[in-house]
């Protein structure tokens, strides 16, 4: 397989709001997609991996920010329990929530 990006090309560290919004207004056009392809078409120097992690934990619009309720801790403990650290599994139960969030609540 080929390489996701061209390194010498790709911006690293901390994204900005320009990036941010090129993401968004991309994603709200074309929907996700191919994520290889993405950053080249949306006019981004990322990689497309970093597009996907970006949109995925902090830009998607049904993303829950915040505490856990009791409710959600007694359900991620039941889940651990049956699917183990299968955490998307886990995340694919609690909308809004991210694979990540879970499981450094863990």
């Amino acid at each position: 397989r080929s390489p996701c990006c061209e390194k010498a090309h790709t911006n690293k560290g901390a994204w900005t709001k320009e990036e941010d919004q090129r993401l968004i207004g991309y994603i709200k056009a074309h929907g996700e997609g191919c994520w290889r392809s993405l950053p080249k078409a949306a006019g981004l120097l990322r990689c497309g991996k970093s597009c996907r992690l970006r949109w995925m934990n902090y830009l998607r619009p049904d993303l829950k920010r915040g505490n856990f309720t009791d409710d959600d801790d007694e359900l991620i403990i039941k889940l651990h329990a049956l699917l183990g650290n299968k955490w998307s599994l886990i995340a694919g139960q609690l909308p809004g929530r991210t694979d990540n969030e879970i499981k450094n609540v863990w």
